[in-house]
């Protein structure tokens, strides 16, 4: 007979036990429930991360009120009427403006104390205006130029080394060049050409000549590196190029610097006619009307504005 003791031992062999680390964890795992920890630390880096961007943008908010205030002052304005004009007390105002002052977006005269718009904005804008709009200020100054001289306007800009006209009008007078819109012109044997490579730097200048082709397009056209540097030197002596017909033997052209936000020549304004019209003394004349023109064509790009 089979003893309750023998049944146990025979149970227990045709039942293999557990690893002794599973029978532990089984254990653990009931007599330990996990605990949900409160996510306090979270939250409050949240919190933070969300005082820290309402700060900022606060901040921006100050600043840009700040930028169009003083854009508004054209001849400056002091701290005490800006914070006022802002809404912000005279620290907060003072530290805002001195910060946009340290970048460059904010001028402060030494004698007046007073803040202007610093150069950076002004070229910030200018990166933002593109041919298009180029086009579109300098239309009407062309149109307004060609009715006064009789002859033919036009606006280039520099295009690698040669020039593009992006904008021209006809004058009222018979014999206007047919010259369209988008066509490249050499730069070494225009008025054009010559008045932007005028502003380029020495360095610029050493880079152009060493790989330009000067293939002369009549017999009057620049083909020898030393005249033509002296040429660019003339013209930046005088601020206005010529062309007695290097391009057209037909036809003689005048062209003077536009400049931009930052001062920089960005490219040139010219008339151009018949060489039996435009004379040396009419061109002399018509010159001062092309000036003229050119400055109000830069000061419609904003050049100026920016001066004390």
């Amino acid at each position: 007979m089979v003893s309750a003791r023998q049944k146990t031992k025979a149970a227990d062999k045709r039942a293999p036990a557990k690893p002794v680390i599973a029978r532990l964890v089984a254990k653990s795992a009931i007599a330990k429930p996990p605990i949900a920890k409160p996510d306090f630390a979270k939250s409050d880096i949240d919190r933070d991360a969300e005082d820290r961007q309402r700060s900022g943008i606060q901040s921006l908010a100050r600043a840009f009120a700040i930028l169009e205030e003083i854009a508004r002052h054209r001849e400056g304005i002091g701290l005490a009427d800006l914070s006022k004009r802002v809404g912000l007390h005279n620290s907060t105002a003072f530290h805002l403006a001195k910060t946009l002052v340290s970048l460059g977006y904010v001028r402060q005269g030494k004698e007046s104390k007073r803040y202007r718009i610093g150069r950076p904005l002004f070229a910030l804008a200018a990166s933002c205006l593109d041919e298009i709009e180029m086009v579109n200020v300098a239309t009407p100054i062309l149109e307004d130029l060609s009715r006064e001289t009789g002859e033919s306007a036009h606006f280039a800009v520099r295009m690698g080394d040669a020039v593009v006209v992006i904008a021209r009008t006809s004058g009222p007078g018979a014999f206007q060049l047919t010259d369209r819109v988008g066509v490249v012109r050499p730069a070494h044997c225009t008025a054009l050409g010559k008045m932007i490579l005028a502003s380029l730097s020495k360095e610029q200048l050493e880079r152009f000549v060493a790989r330009a082709e000067f293939k002369p397009s009549t017999e009057k056209s620049i083909t020898e590196i030393p005249t033509l540097m002296r040429e660019i030197d003339d013209v930046r002596a005088s601020g206005t190029a010529f062309d007695d017909g290097e391009f057209n033997p037909e036809v003689r052209c005048v062209a003077v610097a536009v400049k931009d936000f930052t001062g920089a020549t960005i490219g040139a304004l010219g008339i151009s006619g018949p060489i039996w019209r435009m004379t040396l003394p009419a061109i002399q004349t018509r010159a001062k009307s092309l000036q003229a023109a050119a400055d109000r064509l830069s000061r419609e790009l904003g050049a100026g504005a920016a001066s004390t």
